[in-house]
This record gives C-alpha cells, sequence and structure tokens, in this order.
C-alpha cells in the first residue's frame, strides 16, 4: 500500500503526479501550448515507472511532434491535428502547415487525489489551422492501482469528442490515405529509446505482424540503457469500446511498431474513416499499464484479469 498520490499544479503550464513512498513522479500533464507546426494539444512526459524510469518520449528527432502520451487525429476533415507533415497520396509527406491545427486547453473540472486515486479531468477544444471550432472534448485522466509489489501501476483515459461543426467530422489516417501499416489516430502512445526493437505482445501472438489487427490488449517491453532492467507498457481497451465489430459500431484496429521507433495506437480510423455527426459524441476509454520489469503475456492478462474495468 502507498501513503496516498500528490499532486502538483504549475497552473497554466502541468501537474505533475507523484507517489510519496519513493517520491518518483510518475508523469507530468503539460496543458501548456507549444509550437504550432507539432500541433499543440496537451500530453502526459515524461511517463516513469515505479523505479523512475522513462517510458515515453519527447520531441524525438525523428518525430519532433510526438510528444509521451496524447490524443492524436493525424487526419480529421483534411485537417491534421497529429502534427508535422501530413500524407497526401500519391505524394507522400507534405510540408502544409496551413493543414496542421490544434488542441487548446479550456479549463479543469477536477484536479484532485485521495488516498490511492489521482484525478486529472479537463475540457478542451479542437480547432483547423484557421482557428474556427470543430469539436469539444471532454477528458478524464484517473491514476490508480499503484502496487509496488508487482512494480506496476495504472491510468484510465476517458475521452468524450462532441462534432460542434454543422457537417460531419471525418476520422482517417494515413492508411485510409493509401499508405500501408500507418492507421495511427486517436489515443497515441511514442515510447522511449528503450522500446525501439522491444518485443511486443498481444494476447494471442507476438510480433510486429500485430499491426492492424483486433485484441482487447497490446504490449510492449523494452530494455533501459544504465537502468539495469526492463519495463512494460500495456494499452487496453475498456469493454465498451469495439474493438472487434461486434456492437455495430466502428470497430478498433492496433497501430503498432518498434522499428524505427515504438509506438502504440488503439486507432479509430485504421482501415475505414469514422464519421462523427453533428453534434454526436465520440466515446472511448483506455487503460495504460506501466510496469517495471519484461512481463510476460501471461503475466499481463492476469493482471488485467484481476483488475477489472
Amino acid at each position: 500500500m502507498n501513503d496516498g498520490l500528490r499532486l502538483v499544479h504549475v497552473p497554466g503550464n502541468r501537474i505533475t503526479v507523484v507517489e510519496p513512498a519513493t517520491g518518483v513522479e510518475l508523469f507530468a500533464y503539460v496543458h501548456r501550448p507549444e509550437a504550432a507546426w507539432e500541433a499543440p494539444k496537451p500530453y502526459l512526459h515524461p511517463v516513469r515507472t515505479l523505479a523512475g524510469d522513462v517510458v515515453t518520449g519527447y520531441r524525438p528527432d525523428d518525430h519532433r511532434w510526438h510528444k509521451g502520451l496524447s490524443l492524436t487525429a493525424s487526419h480529421l476533415s483534411g485537417a491534421n491535428l497529429w502534427g508535422g507533415n501530413t500524407y497526401v497520396h500519391g505524394k507522400g509527406y507534405l510540408e502544409l502547415p496551413e493543414l496542421v491545427g490544434s488542441m487548446a486547453h479550456v479549463g479543469f473540472d477536477e484536479i484532485s487525489a485521495d488516498g490511492e486515486r489521482a484525478v486529472i479531468a479537463e475540457r478542451l477544444t479542437w480547432h483547423p489551422h484557421s482557428g474556427e471550432l470543430w469539436a469539444e472534448e471532454a477528458r478524464r485522466i484517473e491514476v490508480h492501482d499503484v502496487d509496488p509489489a508487482s512494480g506496476s501501476w495504472a491510468l484510465t483515459w476517458t475521452s468524450a469528442v462532441t462534432n460542434r461543426r454543422d457537417e460531419p467530422l471525418r476520422f482517417g489516417s494515413p492508411t485510409t490515405a493509401g499508405r500501408e501499416a500507418s492507421g495511427y489516430t486517436g489515443l497515441f502512445w511514442r515510447g522511449s529509446h528503450a522500446f525501439r526493437g522491444g518485443r511486443i505482445i498481444g494476447p494471442a501472438g507476438e510480433g510486429p505482424d500485430l499491426m492492424g489487427t483486433q485484441a482487447p490488449w497490446l504490449a510492449l517491453t523494452g530494455e533501459h540503457d544504465g537502468a539495469d532492467g526492463p519495463a512494460t507498457v500495456v494499452v487496453a481497451h475498456a469493454p465498451e469500446n469495439d474493438h472487434a465489430g461486434v456492437r455495430g459500431t466502428h470497430p478498433a484496429h492496433w497501430f503498432v511498431r518498434n522499428d524505427p521507433f515504438a509506438g502504440i495506437a488503439p486507432s479509430w480510423a485504421f482501415h475505414d474513416e469514422l464519421e462523427l455527426a453533428p453534434g454526436d459524441a465520440l466515446t472511448r476509454r483506455y487503460r495504460v499499464v506501466v510496469a517495471a520489469g519484461a512481463w510476460r503475456r501471461e503475466q499481463i492478462a492476469a493482471h488485467l484479469e484481476a483488475h477489472p474495468w
């Protein structure tokens, strides 16, 4: 048991969540404005294990707009809220700053820590480059299940995105635009350098071939330089998310890589666009488990089963 999570809030900048038994800052939730070319949006970085090892990357040399754990929209009705270059079919990635939008922090509805749980509830707005209001988002991040015995902790990320346009919002990805195996959009974890070449694990298989598949969870393990130990990051769907096409809504598929960089995204629009009608809300909930050690498939499955939604 821990002595209670602590929050440190620097208004206009970040909220840091601290595990008091070890003094480790589990993550910083950064909500300050940043470079327009990188599609400004709030994000979590650095995210750490209970041992203090960093599992997120920030502005890496290959993709400066990759920032820790964030919510993205790589192709949204012709806009790019992912950041950087925009994929155009037949032309590749092009520098089109007039397409790069943003997700803006509006305010917090709750910032609290009560014993073994911490909560950050935020309101955001989504905008194309020209600044119009396209969507409003209600976001809730909950930190829980801090367990020194297993060396793990978890967060639950819930986002409800409401279309405020007079026409449908179309969520897509580079794959829906014509590029194979690049279906990233939605929640995205960019792994630190430790996870490059790491082990990709799913409930029924392993390896890069899990790209574009469907499953309730996916994980990556990595080995830290200088830390004498590996780490594991697990991303899991909540039961109400449609990850198999069985509930009649738009099914999700996994974007995952361990080369040339490590990343996981339970994509909203991997193979096909998702259309959100005016006034409708897209709601998704995910769990991210951060653990010290290289967890095996059976260990991941047992942990998720022991910590139900």
